[in-house]
């Protein structure tokens, strides 16, 4: 009787494999030694589709990114720019918060990662088109990846216990309901991340007024959101 063949290792196993343990344990658990083991595979099996871990973590990178969606930056798609800005930061953090390990490596830049410069290609885009100078374009991509990013990074909320002893109200008098919080950890940093973000498109809003959403500006290379 044939013995049952295994998987063949491609590059997507390898990724997805790779996923799985960053979002289990972390960037640190990830090792050829690790994957090859999670894989049922010999180490240097890996060498054909990636030579270096570093790799191996960008592409997991491009992975996340690739989740995030884009349609709202189609010209056929009809959303106006603070809506279609405001749906791609809520997809775009859906994404992160979804697999918070690898931010840091996301937070780098894109470089070469398909995905991400994908993701910076419309977005920058579809802010031009709209009437965006570029260079006001450049800072609104920077601005929101600070904003999105910051926000994948920790839970406010996550980070107060939930023993009310921890808060006496002699020495912290406005914190009586702190230890609380924790407990209501993704209502409170999904509101918290709609109010930033409603705040930063009212801003944006005036700033869009002053251009006169006006196409043109000087020219300058988009920065990754």
């Amino acid at each position: 009787m044939a013995r049952p063949r295994k998987p063949l290792l491609s590059r997507d196993r390898i990724v997805e494999t790779a996923c799985a343990l960053v979002d289990a344990e972390g960037l640190a658990a990830v090792s050829t030694r690790r994957l090859a083991a999670e894989l049922g595979v010999s180490g240097p099996s890996l060498y054909n589709h990636f030579r270096t871990k570093d790799q191996i973590l960008e592409a997991v990178a491009d992975s996340v990114s690739a989740q995030v969606d884009l349609s709202m930056f189609d010209a056929a798609d009809g959303r106006d720019w603070r809506t279609a800005l405001h749906d791609w930061a809520v997809s775009y953090r859906a994404a992160l918060t979804r697999h918070p390990n690898i931010v840091p490596v996301l937070a780098r830049g894109p470089g070469r990662r398909p995905a991400g410069l994908r993701l910076a290609d419309a977005m920058f885009g579809a802010m031009v088109d709209a009437g965006w100078p570029p260079a006001q374009a450049t800072s609104i991509g920077a601005l929101m990846r600070y904003f999105i990013m910051g926000s994948a990074l920790g839970s406010f909320a996550g980070g107060f216990v939930d023993d009310e002893t921890a808060y006496d109200p002699a020495d912290y008098p406005h914190l009586g309901q702190a230890h609380l919080l924790a407990d209501r950890q993704q209502l409170i940093d999904d509101r918290a991340f709609e109010t930033g973000l409603r705040a930063l498109l009212d801003g944006l809003a005036l700033q869009y007024e002053q251009v006169g959403g006006a196409a043109g500006g000087s020219s300058a290379p988009a920065v990754t959101p």
